[in-house]
């Protein structure tokens, strides 16, 4: 199958300047077409992860798809999809996050496609372009008539309270210039994107037409939505980033697992490799046995495994029967039991002034007194280390499951966390 018929299949098609030109572009083996990613933060996000699977996609199908990180055009802001100037990073911090995600890409591209990403970076040329160059060899190509027509310039300059910086108007002439270097560099026809850089990409094509007399593509995928309107990537904390430090594998795949019923086989299409007939067997399943949730525990376990491996879906996994019963905790990885717990209370004590049990189900909140949490205990509702404790009684260092955690529950759902200070 041509690539550019897998996309569409997938509903991740929503525009493109040329359409039979792009699959003609993408029908021969060894095409060129690149995506760009400002380093806005210390990690990629859910959001991001379209346009990178993107690639992959592209590299697996035979193609030399290009990861442009934008060490220049991040040092400006682009005003795509913002209704307020965005605050300047310090350089130094854009270029460590821009390290960071570079170590990112490369480890994605090495587990989903076995080989090594083509990344690179706009600061490269974009340092040394000085301002009469950008404005006499860039910037005449481009009209103010035809720059105020774009969208994301357009939602901005009619509001006086905002408005937009000549230094954020700017933005669409640097991303063009990157379309333009890296066709006449390296013979990329294709640029591909959210939905919101339409007005971006097609200024390099409109430059490397003017300026190079070439003829060159865009690409855009729609914008993720949720069935219930809200737009894709966040969890109740916040985005859900790519980086395990900041967002936990057990928290990536929970946030997986709770997809919609409504969602998840749009989801299953844009974010996994599964093909029509699995992803039909999934719907199937979905439609006669929901409560099962298996199409969500086929997504879920997808994306984990991309983005953070077989072993530490593994864990996950394993933590999760575990602390459900269907395992025994004790050999449960701790790590992965931390992040299963990690909205749940918890308390840490020395080693040696470990309280008994009851006290400890008071600081953790479960109990509102020693009185009330000796009658739990008593009455079988009491479970340490998901075995239910007979009388009261003061755990001991063993307890500690690796040396490191007890877990406390009240009922069926109640948890604690009970750790050891180092």
């Amino acid at each position: 199958m041509n690539i550019y018929d897998e996309l569409k299949w997938r509903g991740l098609v929503h525009q493109v300047s040329d359409e039979a030109k792009v699959r003609e572009y993408l029908a021969e083996p060894g095409r060129s077409m690149y995506c760009g990613f400002d380093p806005t933060a210390d990690s990629l996000h859910v959001g991001n992860l379209v346009p990178l699977l993107s690639l992959a996609r592209m590299k697996l199908a035979g193609h030399r798809p290009i990861f442009l990180l934008g060490g220049a055009t991040g040092r400006i802001g682009d005003p795509s999809g913002k209704d307020k100037e965005r605050e300047l990073t310090s350089e130094d911090r854009l270029d460590a996050q821009a390290a960071r995600i570079k170590d990112q890409v490369r480890d994605f591209f090495r587990r989903v496609t076995g080989q090594e990403p083509e990344v690179v970076n706009n600061y490269d040329w974009i340092k040394d372009l000085g301002a009469l160059d950008l404005l006499r060899e860039v910037g005449k190509h481009f009209t103010i008539n035809w720059m105020l027509a774009k969208e994301s310039v357009r939602g901005r300059i009619g509001r006086e309270d905002v408005g937009i910086s000549y230094t954020e108007f700017s933005y669409m002439i640097l991303q063009g210039y990157d379309f333009y270097r890296l066709f006449v560099d390296r013979g990329t026809r294709l640029q591909i994107g959210g939905g919101d850089q339409w007005g971006n990409i097609t200024a390099g094509c409109e430059l490397i037409r003017r300026k190079a007399g070439g003829e060159a593509f865009a690409l855009t995928f729609p914008l993720i939505t949720t069935a219930a309107g809200r737009k894709f990537g966040k969890s109740e904390k916040g985005a859900v980033f790519l980086d395990p430090a900041m967002t936990s594998a057990y928290a990536f795949y929970q946030f997986w697992i709770n997809t919609d019923d409504q969602d998840v086989v749009r989801f299953l299409k844009y974010y996994t490799f599964l093909g029509p007939e699995e992803i039909r067997a999934l719907e199937l399943e979905a439609a006669e046995r929901p409560h099962l949730r298996e199409a969500q525990r086929r997504l879920a376990e997808e994306v984990t495994v991309m983005i953070h491996g077989r072993p530490e879906l593994d864990k996950v996994l394993a933590a999760s029967r575990a602390l459900f019963g269907q395992g025994d905790i004790r050999l449960a990885d701790v790590g992965a039991l931390r992040q299963a717990l990690e909205s749940a209370p918890g308390v840490e004590y020395a080693a040696g002034s470990l309280p008994d049990l009851p006290q400890m189900l008071v600081d953790l909140g479960l109990c509102p007194s020693k009185g009330r949490a000796r009658k739990d205990i008593q009455a079988g509702g009491v479970y340490l280390n998901n075995e239910r404790v007979q009388e009261s009684s003061n755990p001991g260092r063993n307890d500690f499951l690796g040396g490191e955690i007890l877990i406390l529950r009240k009922g069926k759902r109640n948890y604690g966390l009970v750790r050891l200070s180092a």
